[in-house]
């Protein structure tokens, strides 16, 4: 998926930043896939300032029209039995409290972006409101990650092969663990 990401943004040409920020919202909207791959094209096709400047565009974009999008819906659904503790937590705010709550869950790089969006628009926070929290709350968050992406690019291939094969390993052996103690 990412190669393709990346074929796509150097055969876009003008463009590129166009199609980057398009993905970006419709990432955003889907609310469950990781941004991550978007951000590591950014890197690479317009390098990491630039790259970096276009992925909190397309992160704060994305969290705009996705807002808009859930709130829509959300009328239209009845949601009164779920229970998701962040959600939960953001329907009960407004105003100022609900300003810092979405800022401090969106610099948190493992909160899940749809979640937060989610659990905003059940809320009563305004559109502005959140759209200032949630973009400068990913500043934070897609400098560490794109500090992380922009230096695995640095390192020699045989490296990167060890260290993805090294955290898939880490990742199953939580997920066993994980499922273990229930």
């Amino acid at each position: 998926m990412q190669e393709t990401f990346f074929q796509l943004l150097e055969q876009a040409g003008l463009f590129a930043v166009f199609l980057s920020l398009f993905i970006n919202i419709l990432v955003s909207i889907i609310g469950i896939l990781p941004s991550v791959f978007i951000t590591a094209g950014n890197l690479t096709i317009f390098g990491l300032y630039n790259g970096l400047i276009v992925s909190i565009i397309g992160e704060g974009l994305g969290a705009f029209i996705s807002f808009i999008l859930y709130r829509k819906g959300l009328k239209k659904w009845r949601h009164t039995d779920y229970q998701h503790p962040v959600i939960l937590k953001l329907k009960q705010l407004e105003g100022y409290n609900a300003f810092w709550v979405i800022l401090c869950l969106r610099i948190l790089p493992f909160t899940p972006s749809g979640v937060i969006t989610l659990g905003s628009a059940f809320s009563k926070v305004s559109l502005g409101i959140f759209t200032v929290a949630s973009t400068l709350g990913k500043i934070p968050s897609l400098i560490i990650e794109a500090s992380a992406i922009y230096g695995f690019m640095q390192i020699d291939p045989k490296w990167k092969y060890v260290i993805i094969v090294v955290t898939l390993i880490l990742f199953l052996l939580w997920k066993v663990k994980k499922k273990s103690s229930f």
